[in-house]
């Protein structure tokens, strides 16, 4: 049920430590602007999706082949992002976002409606407040970025080996380290976009930037959402 953990995403390649102002906060806001856009479209496709009994039939019969479309979609994005053409690039994000929002559909049915509401709304407000930090801040985050890119590895190992363990400590301990590990990438990742190259407005350049950062942030409150999930989300019964 849950999504890959991927971060490996190429902001280094757009990144400049020269400040910025106004080209800076409209860059940002094109950042949110698409991330939220990406959001929508993953709700969109999982309410769809979980609304019909015969989709969800099909989907949980090819469902590890949405999963490796994420992975792919993923790669080719992070990968080749220099080479596509703004367009393209936009395309693949969204296709990666109604990817995931397929495979989210699965959520309705294992949690209440209530409780993923519930959980939305908690994860948007400790995203938020953890996004103004991160821009905010004088403090350098980069340390406390590499260490939690080091507990993310930690993490998705033990989710793997979980998978054959069926450990329910271990699912818990996973569970509550995951939400500290998302929370504090999302301050870092927003530091982190906050010092991009911002590059001619309305250029391509501009415009994959602005995508990559859209789809780091992206990441980073799906599985920030997955983990509250499992610790607040109310199960049907």
């Amino acid at each position: 049920m849950d999504t890959p953990y991927s971060k490996e995403t190429p902001i280094s390649n757009f990144t400049n430590t020269h400040t910025q102002t106004a080209d800076q906060a409209t860059f940002i806001t094109k950042v949110y602007g698409w991330m939220s856009l990406a959001l929508l479209t993953s709700a969109a496709f999982a309410v769809f999706v979980a609304s019909s009994p015969e989709l969800i039939k099909a989907v949980s019969g090819a469902y590890w082949i949405f999963i490796l479309a994420q992975f792919g979609a993923v790669i080719a994005l992070t990968a080749a992002i220099e080479k596509m053409s703004a367009t393209v690039a936009t395309a693949v994000f969204l296709g990666y976002s109604a990817l995931t929002g397929i495979t989210l559909s699965f959520i309705f049915m294992v949690y209440t409606m209530g409780s993923i509401a519930s959980t939305f709304m908690v994860t948007a407000l400790t995203f938020g407040a953890m996004s103004v930090y991160g821009y905010y801040t004088k403090k350098d985050l980069t340390s406390m970025g590499n260490m939690l890119m080091m507990a993310l590895m930690g993490l998705v190992i033990s989710s793997l080996v979980n998978i054959f363990l069926q450990s329910e400590m271990l699912y818990w301990v996973s569970s509550y380290i995951g939400v500290l590990i998302f929370v504090g990438l999302t301050a870092y990742d927003t530091q982190k976009i906050k010092n991009m190259n911002v590059a001619e407005a309305g250029s391509d350049i501009e415009r994959k930037g602005a995508i990559i950062g859209a789809l780091v942030l992206y990441l980073d409150f799906i599985n920030l959402f997955l983990m509250l999930l499992r610790i607040l989300g109310g199960r049907r019964k």
